[in-house]
């Protein structure tokens, strides 16, 4: 796409989305009936606080992201978009940083969703599981992907995860391309769990992914309930300078990868603000998957844009 269409469909994008909770182009409106409106939710946001008495463990001091980031500023770069609900993910892995989160959704009704950060293979994952859980914007957890490698083989973590489904709550999975493969033994062993691949499932630069990467997207797509969010594109393409290809062709191996093997039914948008400022600025972010999405249609684009991710999170509508 050229430089300056680009620009012509960021303006217009930006003035509707300063009136509508929604994202139109030319392509969608065409299909959109009279409104032509389709509704984003971001399915993957961080918020915290450096300056609390306890500080954070993550991000490290001295780097770009270690400051205070809070849903006013999602806000301020989201709401003009049309995007006006995100689901948060916790990073930290401070039992307390979930309470954190909660009591910050109280205030902040445009987060639908939290997954938190518990380790389903400890003694006190049950009980830590059932306070937070009490709250309806718990929607589930994450876990590393060193941590899945090793729990899908353990007794007592595999216990753990399936006190989720008995909850009805989902699983984010976040790691590297040997993460993709535990997956796969997961929704083997716990078919019932609605699981997420974050990040492409840690596709690198996406002009060249690698082998393993392929083949560990095509064992984890066969299990119906596992989805794949699509985000940190750009900051595997920018090496964390900031400056990741604006062009969404640049990004067409894995998208089409994973277009092909979870189909439209099952992919999540999630734009990982604030980490994605390390690729690129938010609207970019945004702007690239919608130049991918429109070209398969609007049914398409609604589900990746919105059904998708409430289908896996069931994240409430708080507005």
């Amino acid at each position: 796409m050229k430089r300056e269409n680009y620009n012509r469909r960021q303006v217009m994008g930006t003035l509707l989305g300063a009136t509508t909770a929604t994202l139109m182009t030319p392509a969608f409106a065409q299909e959109a009936g009279p409104s032509g409106e389709i509704e984003i939710v971001d399915t993957h946001t961080h918020f915290y606080d450096p300056t609390r008495p306890e500080g954070v463990p993550w991000p490290q001091p001295g780097t770009s992201l270690y400051r205070k980031v809070m849903p006013s500023d999602w806000k301020a770069l989201a709401n003009p978009l049309g995007i006006h609900k995100t689901v948060v993910v916790e990073a930290s892995k401070r039992v307390e940083d979930n309470q954190w989160i909660l009591e910050l959704a109280e205030r902040e009704k445009c987060i639908v969703g939290f997954v938190g950060n518990l380790d389903p293979g400890t003694p006190e994952f049950g009980d830590q599981l059932k306070r937070f859980a009490a709250n309806p914007v718990f929607r589930g957890i994450r876990v590393g992907g060193s941590r899945l490698i090793k729990g899908v083989e353990e007794p007592e973590f595999l216990a753990g995860i399936k006190r989720l489904v008995d909850r009805d709550l989902s699983l984010d999975v976040n790691g590297g391309p040997d993460l993709l493969m535990a997956v796969d033994k997961l929704a083997v062993k716990v078919p019932e769990l609605r699981i997420v691949v974050d990040h492409v499932g840690g596709a690198g630069d996406a002009a060249n992914p690698s082998s393993a990467w392929k083949e560990g997207i095509k064992a984890s797509a066969r299990h119906p309930k596992v989805w794949c969010k699509v985000s940190g594109l750009v900051e595997g393409a920018s090496g964390g300078k900031g400056s990741a290809p604006k062009d969404a062709g640049y990004y067409a191996p894995v998208l089409d990868m994973v277009w092909h093997a979870f189909g439209e039914d099952r992919l999540v948008f999630g734009s990982n603000w604030p980490v994605s400022d390390r690729g690129a600025p938010f609207h970019v972010v945004v702007e690239l998957v919608r130049q991918y999405i429109e070209g398969k249609g609007k049914t398409a684009a609604r589900k990746y844009f919105s059904d998708n991710g409430k289908a896996v999170y069931k994240w409430i509508d708080r507005s």
